[in-house]
């Protein structure tokens, strides 16, 4: 039994007798043997250790590491291999325990000392946020290297590239350039505050709400949107397109050409492409309002439109699909027509490997991007099918049947129904947490993806939310991580800002009643 094991096990000095019996060979012998009798009762194990030289043991141990000193690096680590290796454990524990601070490095201290400081910073960059907050406190080098290293900005952009959410934040937190380390160790908290606050918002339905009265002057109704962070640009059924300043709400400018109801519109940075009930697309100049292009090819109204890449595609309500390669906003041609669905084409979406298509013949079709081919056909919607967005592998469609479907567009499968909605279910847009749907019965609702997408998730707990103020059918919304932005039959359009909420609302767990109702599923 080794005699490190022995020590160890610590045995109550009850239960053993020890004796000492000496070598009386070698009475006075340098190099005198101890013998240790071990008794336990029933067993004795003799354990022999050698008293180290009193006289001779310096000069010994003096002349071996003079040898030793003279050995090249290589021979040295060999000696050293050998005598370990004539040790036993109960010594390896106590070189390894004298070993183990000797081999640990200060990297993050070391590294500036070379004039490496850049390495320090890059090391550190990788960290969390708290592990960082954990790093600043080990010394006042590194808090130093971390300070100098801007690591807290670092932390921030890295979050701003990855999430939209953390962009949004930072954007409206403070400037990004200029600030001192300390600006962003400060901003960081107060971004992850924001998101908390943000996220408790959107669950309580606590927002701000802010109304645009759009006063048409024949028939009234806001048709389609969409909107940035200066303007929202407004398709009328006075067949008028509206621009809208976001932050005064005042109307900036007022475009006219269409001879029916803009019925779906989209615009970038350069122009402006509406659809209309009179079948025609209009291209304008986003800055100037002037009509640079108009399409002539649908037999009936132009119910939607998305364009992207040098792509554009329309539907309508000739139950038709058009192409068109949009080389610039004059030179626009046709590609190619699609047809296959037996009623109006109420939407179409695409990206670089499908066109998707809803139709009130209560199919979704999907056609490959490349080559206009037909690949299949979603099934499942009891009524026709008045909206849908497709991104990645989702699908998620509305319609007159009430209900919302999520499909995987790769199998057909329908993975999932959401009912709540009372009236057919007339705008729908999702994003990687949330889909929000708008519908004849004038609600909002505001749905969780992930648990929708989740089988096991009851069906009872997936709307979160339902906002009531429009009163008339919704017909468009928009959203983003903090609001949503609709338009009614009932001639409004709502902006319902979940971040700016004001602090008399933060404690409501249900809206005020003074401006705004909320129905909580």
């Amino acid at each position: 039994i080794p005699w490190g094991a022995l020590l160890n096990s610590r045995p109550s000095s009850k239960c053993f007798n020890t004796s000492v019996m000496e070598d009386q060979n070698e009475d006075e012998s340098p190099k005198k043997n101890t013998l240790w009798q071990i008794s336990n009762g029933t067993s004795s194990v003799i354990v022999s250790r050698k008293r180290p030289s009193e006289g001779n043991y310096q000069k010994e141990k003096d002349l071996c590491i003079k040898y030793f000193d003279q050995w090249s690096e290589s021979d040295q680590v060999e000696f050293v291999e050998h005598l370990i290796s004539r040790m036993c454990h109960y010594q390896h524990g106590h070189i390894n325990s004298y070993l183990k601070p000797m081999l640990q490095r200060d990297f993050i201290t070391a590294l500036p000392e070379q004039g490496l400081d850049h390495i320090a910073e890059n090391i550190l960059s990788y960290l969390d946020a708290r592990s960082l907050c954990a790093a600043e406190l080990v010394c006042k080098e590194w808090q130093r290297v971390i300070s100098e290293g801007m690591l807290w900005k670092k932390l921030i952009e890295r979050m701003v590239r990855t999430d939209p959410l953390w962009k949004g934040l930072s954007e409206r937190r403070g400037p990004t350039d200029g600030p001192p380390n300390s600006f962003y160790r400060s901003l960081y908290p107060k971004i992850i505050q924001d998101i908390e606050t943000i996220e408790s918002n959107w669950r309580c339905g606590r927002h701000n709400l802010q109304r645009i009265q759009c006063r048409s002057e024949n028939s009234k109704g806001v048709y389609c949107l969409q909107y940035d962070d200066e303007k929202i640009i407004s398709g009328l059924r006075d067949n008028s397109i509206k621009i809208w300043d976001k932050t005064s709400l005042e109307c900036l400018k007022v475009l006219t050409g269409h001879t029916g109801s803009v019925l779906c519109l989209q615009y970038d940075e350069r122009v402006i492409v509406t659809g209309s009930s009179d079948s025609t697309v209009r291209v304008w100049d986003v800055n100037t309002g002037e009509v640079l292009n108009t399409l002539i090819h649908h037999n009936e109204a132009v119910l939607h439109l998305r364009f992207s890449n040098g792509l554009m595609v329309t539907c309508s309500k000739d139950r038709s699909i058009a192409v068109w390669d949009m080389a610039s906003a004059t030179d626009i041609t046709l590609r190619r027509v699609l047809v296959g669905h037996r009623a109006a084409v109420n939407v179409v979406d695409f990206d670089d490997k499908y066109i998707v298509s809803a139709s009130g013949d209560r199919t979704i079709k999907v056609w490959s991007t490349s080559t206009c081919e037909f690949v299949r056909t979603l099934n499942g919607h009891k009524r026709g099918i008045a909206c849908l967005q497709y991104r990645d592998r989702l699908v998620v469609s509305g319609s007159s049947d009430n209900t919302i479907r999520l499909w995987d567009i790769e199998c057909g499968a329908c993975l999932r129904v959401l009912e709540g909605h009372e009236e057919l279910v007339r705008c729908i847009r999702f994003d990687n947490k949330r889909i929000v749907s708008g519908a004849y019965d004038g609600k909002i609702k505001v749905w969780d993806l992930q648990a929708a997408l989740d089988p096991r998730a009851p069906a009872s707990t997936l709307c979160l939310r339902t906002l009531v103020e429009h009163s008339g059918r919704v017909f468009r919304l928009q959203f983003d991580e903090f609001q949503i932005i609709s338009s009614s039959h009932d001639d409004t359009i709502l902006i319902w800002d979940f971040l700016n909420v004001p602090p008399s609302a933060q404690n409501e767990t249900r809206s005020p009643s003074r401006t705004y109702t909320y129905i909580s599923r």
